[in-house]
């Protein structure tokens, strides 16, 4: 198969990753047109014009070891909580929309004493806007691993790895490992999070319906529109049906 197909006149041209699960991953398929794949609220950035150094998987554990690389995980809070690379930033940032906000307010604090800056995210998305933000705001020395986290992860032999924990994937492995191996977290189908075995055994846990990090965000109407998307999965699965309800997007 093609290692890389030509997008849209004026584009570069995209990578594409190949991934295998035992079972499918997704319920459906969906093609909606959107003005940005991931929100970030700043208008005036452009990646076609400016981004950071691509970094091969192979080459990332040098540049993060480096005392002068300041590395900063772009994702979101609920992401960085399940994995991520030793010695990286979490920016604690509940959606992507919050990031620039929030690297404004730490600059001078972050940057104090280094001179690179090495971003990742899950496929590398993500960084193509922040490293053109970065860019934007005067930094030159701006690096992000190409192809994200799930190519260092098929890449990067286990014992040469600097990643830790898994990585959080928006589909239903909802976890992967390395080698892209299934993970060991399930799906909070009220809030999209991935839940531990710690979060499973938590009285606020309800299958469907709630778990600790979402129970107070909930209406108790929400939640029992959650219970009748619950009970209507268990009857479509009862006769060997597949029930795809409506949920609540991924948060950006």
């Amino acid at each position: 198969m093609l290692a890389h197909i030509r997008a849209l006149p004026g584009c570069a041209d995209l990578d594409v990753k190949f991934s295998s699960a035992p079972a499918m991953p997704f319920h459906r398929m969906k093609v909606r047109v959107k003005r940005e794949i991931v929100t970030m609220g700043e208008p005036d950035i452009d990646p076609s014009l400016a981004v950071g150094h691509y970094v091969d998987p192979h080459d990332w554990n040098a540049l993060i070891a480096d005392p002068d690389t300041l590395v900063i995980d772009t994702r979101n809070d609920y992401e960085v909580a399940v994995g991520t690379f030793a010695g990286a930033v979490d920016p604690h940032t509940p959606t992507f929309r919050d990031f620039p906000a929030w690297f404004r307010a730490h600059r001078d604090e972050l940057l104090e004493g280094k001179k690179k800056v090495a971003m990742f995210c899950t496929g590398g998305i993500r960084c193509e806007k922040s490293t053109s933000f970065l860019r934007a705001e005067g930094i030159e020395e701006v690096y992000h691993l190409k192809g994200g986290i799930l190519k260092y992860l098929e890449q990067v032999p286990e014992e040469q790895s600097l990643w830790q924990g898994e990585c959080f994937v928006f589909d239903e492995r909802v976890t992967v490992r390395h080698g892209l191996e299934q993970g060991t977290f399930q799906l909070c189908r009220a809030c999209r999070r991935p839940l531990d075995a710690a979060a499973l055994a938590h009285p606020d846990y309800q299958d469907g319906v709630s778990c600790p990090a979402c129970i107070a965000e909930r209406t108790p109407e929400q939640r029992a529109g959650y219970a009748e998307r619950q009970r209507q999965e268990a009857l479509a699965r009862k006769r060997g049906q597949l029930h795809v309800g409506a949920v609540r997007k991924p948060q950006e």
